[in-house]
C-alpha cells in the first residue's frame, strides 16, 4: 500500500506560479511511475504529466507543454509539479497517482492505469 498526499494548491492571478507536491508513504521502495491529473467538476480527469520511475523520462499534456515541469525526489519520496505561465483554464482540482510500473508508457494519462491516489489540492487561477 502507498499513501499519498498533495500540497501546495492555491490561488493566484493569471501568468503566476505555483508547485504543487506530492508526498508518498508506505510501500514506496518499489518502482512506481508517477502521474498528476487534474478535474474540474463536471469534466472528466486529465492527465497532466506523468515521470517513470526508471530513466525519469517524462511525458506531458499539450495543454501544459513548456510551462510545467514534473520532478520526483526518490530519496524524500516526493513528487513535484512546477506550473507556470498559469492560465485560468488550469483551474482544478490537481491529484497525483502512482502505478506499479517501471515507465510511464503510451498510456501515461489514462487514470485506471494508475493504483494508488491522493486526495487532491485544489488550483484556482483568476485575476
Amino acid at each position: 500500500q502507498v499513501q499519498l498526499v498533495e500540497s501546495g494548491g492555491g490561488s493566484v492571478s493569471p501568468g503566476g506560479s505555483l508547485t504543487l507536491s506530492c508526498t508518498a508513504s508506505g510501500a514506496t521502495n518499489s518502482p512506481y511511475s508517477m502521474g498528476w491529473f487534474r478535474q474540474v467538476p463536471g469534466k472528466e480527469r486529465d492527465g497532466v504529466a506523468c515521470i517513470s520511475a526508471v530513466g525519469g523520462g517524462t511525458q506531458y499534456d499539450t495543454s501544459v507543454w513548456g510551462r510545467f515541469t514534473i520532478s520526483r525526489d526518490n530519496a524524500e519520496a516526493t513528487l513535484y509539479l512546477a506550473m507556470n505561465s498559469l492560465k485560468a483554464d488550469d483551474t482544478a482540482v490537481y491529484y497525483c497517482a502512482a502505478k506499479t510500473s517501471p515507465t510511464c508508457g503510451s498510456s501515461w494519462d489514462e487514470g485506471d492505469m494508475y493504483t494508488y491516489w491522493g486526495q487532491g489540492t485544489q488550483v484556482t487561477v483568476s485575476p
